[in-house]
């Protein structure tokens, strides 16, 4: 077809198409969403009353962990302005302190990340396991 000047009009733009990613599946839905139904259409008493324990756990080791790090920390400051000898010190080049630093709050920062990763894990699993058994 072409029009009054002898020329094919346009080709006519693609219908647009969303793509949208697939709806998740029980296997892929998180197992302590407040907001999920039971099948009866509203949440079950016994779930939510483990979903808000699971929550005050987190939360309390969240706490543990954050005060145990910040005590630490505190302790090391301490340490440092309690003896002015450490800063002059010098190991290999390196003031004694940073050597401190690197070599004694660094590890413990990672080592109570880990163990707080580990012991969130736990509770997850537990509350899992209250929610299969059910």
């Amino acid at each position: 077809m072409t029009d009054d000047l002898g020329e094919a009009p346009p080709p006519a733009r693609p219908e647009r198409v969303r793509i949208t990613a697939a709806g998740l599946g029980p296997a892929a839905r998180p197992a302590f969403d407040l907001r999920s139904p039971a099948p009866s259409g509203r949440a079950t008493e016994p779930a939510a009353v483990y979903v808000r324990s699971l929550i005050r756990s987190q939360l309390r080791l969240g706490i543990v962990a954050t005060t145990g790090f910040i005590v630490a920390t505190i302790a090391f400051v301490l340490i440092l302005a309690l003896v002015p000898d450490l800063s002059a010190a010098v190991v290999f080049g390196v003031p004694a302190s940073w050597l401190l630093l690197g070599f004694g709050l660094y590890p413990l920062a990672i080592t109570v990340a880990v163990l707080y990763v580990r012991a969130a894990a736990r509770n997850e699993a537990r509350y899992r396991a209250l929610t299969v058994d059910e």
